[in-house]
């Protein structure tokens, strides 16, 4: 949870789980902050709530905790909530009579920035978002635990959802319970979607920011993901207290070489994998090429840093290999490594 809270922009609870759960909605780790700042980010991201009534305990840890707020409610619920002292602790947001969730996330795209948002419930915001086809991306976490209440609250409401399906695009195991992200659409087939390119990618750019610093070489995370999007391993630069290991390097040797998976897996990799090292006879590109790999997600391009026409990703294209890169975690991949560039 707190992985995610710190890869987004902000962090949408409805007016029911502040009510009942009274939450402060933190990224706890001090690390994933000091990423967030050194990626040019606010320390926390923004916390959003929403309100037909606007009425909402002023005391609630949800406006002490954290950095900038928004609460989303109908006008009737703005001049509630501004009677109640709320437009002290939060920006107040009249959507009109009524909750539009469109409106509510064109304003905070375009008046906030916003450009990815989690969702952390309750289960009549799952609900609406899934019923207007508005959500990108579902994670749900399978736990050791027998719940037989019939009162028991449920994830979901009654209603239709468009597509009526949901398509596995990657597992994880975190301890005793399995991590389980879906994209809400008719399953079908080919490459893994862009969704999980996105959340794959953006892990390892989280793992980079782990590596020890250096000033003779780059921080680099990186996570192997089989075709059914299971992690098959993850590493980083200089992990394990290896001070030449590339990130790439360190994860393929967490697999078994004879892995039937590594033929249809994704490496996802902050850097573009290396074509050129002088600490090891075989660069990272080559290592993929050789444990079979032929999909490679990347953030951002070599620079001539310490190798001179670098290129990586001409090496594999020359193999058959399929490069993809996301420009948009470009700032956030290179912020461990801004002493260097």
């Amino acid at each position: 949870m707190d992985e995610v809270r710190a890869s987004v922009d902000a962090i949408l609870v409805g007016a029911g789980t502040i009510r009942a759960d009274n939450p402060r909605l933190l990224v706890n780790s001090p690390v994933r902050r000091a990423a967030r700042v050194a990626a040019g980010k606010p320390e926390y991201p923004l916390k959003v709530t929403v309100s037909g009534t606007g009425e909402l305990d002023p005391g609630a840890q949800f406006w002490h905790t954290g950095g900038d707020k928004v609460l989303c409610t109908t006008d009737a619920g703005a001049d509630r909530a501004r009677a109640l002292g709320l437009g002290r602790a939060a920006d107040v947001v009249p959507l009109g009579p009524g909750l539009d969730w469109r409106r509510l996330l064109e304003h905070l795209h375009d008046v906030r920035g916003v450009r990815r948002l989690m969702v952390e419930g309750g289960g009549t915001v799952h609900t609406q978002l899934l019923q207007a086809g508005l959500a990108d991306e579902l994670q749900l976490v399978m736990a050791p635990l027998f719940v037989g209440d019939p009162d028991a609250p449920r994830l979901f409401g009654p209603g239709g959802y468009q597509g009526g399906r949901l398509r596995l695009i990657g597992t994880r195991r975190i301890e005793d319970v399995v991590l389980m992200s879906y994209e809400p659409t008719a399953p079908g087939t080919g490459p893994l979607p862009a969704a999980a390119d996105r959340h794959w990618l953006a892990l390892a750019c989280e793992l980079a920011a782990l590596c020890p610093p250096s000033r003779t070489a780059f921080s680099v995370g990186a996570v192997v993901v089989a075709a059914d999007g299971t992690e098959l391993a993850r590493g980083h630069s200089r992990e394990a207290g290896d001070p030449v290991v590339h990130a790439e390097e360190a994860a393929l040797a967490r697999i078994d070489p004879a892995d039937p998976r590594l033929a249809g897996a994704t490496v996802y990799s902050s850097l573009e994998p290396c074509a050129r090292r002088s600490s090891r006879p075989a660069p990272c590109a080559r290592l993929i090429l050789d444990a079979g790999v032929r999909r490679v997600v990347t953030a951002w391009r070599e620079p001539d840093t310490f190798v001179t026409d670098a290129d990586g990703s001409g090496l594999l294209a020359a193999a058959g290999a399929d490069v993809v890169v996301l420009p948009q975690y470009e700032v956030q991949a290179k912020a461990p490594n801004g002493h260097l560039l």
